[in-house]
């Protein structure tokens, strides 16, 4: 199965919101890859629901939300009824992972587990074939445009061999510094899904960038 390319919209122009939407819409990506930050789980604030209703009205792909929150059980719902297809949730967030997941289930979505850079993939091993999609973040969440964390080539290579041993469905997700200079590496180690933000929306042609991120 070709790659999956979902575009991040935390390094698209927010004066210019709908347009970059309107871009991804256009080019070979696959999905948009949408970050929610609190400001306590990580120290940054991104946007919210009203944002993100305006990015399900013009979005013409399916909504991949990165929730980086605190407490997300709360917010479930809310995200569901927003049109998110995906929704990520942090394992460092989540107390009773399985009833998270659940529930996002429950609400019609596929789940999704992330994990930061400091926690190793074996945590996920009870609940892995329960997910949809694993996000292994290759920089410390909170920012864009920060440097590629060179230990993800060995978590992805674990966390690969993990879900073939256990014939789990889930697809690999990588957040965090992927462009074109490390993106074959990425999935030749065993990556389903690319998030690239600023790779994309800083170059002269986006939609030349996506288009060579899609055959790397």
């Amino acid at each position: 199965m070709p790659h999956i390319i979902a575009p991040s919209l935390l390094a698209a122009d927010f004066a210019n919101m709908q347009r970059d939407v309107e871009l991804v819409n256009e080019s070979e990506a696959d999905w948009f890859h949408i970050d929610i930050m609190d400001g306590v789980f990580v120290p940054n604030i991104s946007y919210g629901m009203p944002v993100l209703k305006a990015i399900a009205k013009h979005a013409t792909k399916p909504l991949d939300v990165h929730l980086m929150i605190v407490d997300p059980d709360r917010y479930i719902k809310t995200f569901a009824d927003l049109g998110s297809e995906i929704l990520t949730v942090h394992y460092e967030a989540c107390t009773h992972l399985h009833r998270t997941v659940q529930a996002i289930k429950e609400n019609g979505m596929k789940a999704g587990v992330a994990l930061n850079p400091h926690t190793p993939v074996e945590v996920l091993r009870d609940i892995l074939a329960d997910l949809d999609l694993v996000l292994i973040m290759s920089v410390n969440p909170g920012f864009g445009g920060q440097k590629f964390i060179n230990r993800t080539y060995q978590k992805l290579n674990r966390l690969s061999t993990m879900r073939r041993e256990m014939n789990a469905k889930c697809l690999i997700e990588v957040d965090g510094g992927v462009g074109l200079n490390n993106s074959q590496q990425l999935t030749a180690h065993g990556a389903d899904a690319l998030v690239a933000g600023s790779a994309i929306f800083r170059a002269t042609s986006p939609l030349d960038v996506i288009s060579e991120l899609k055959v790397s």
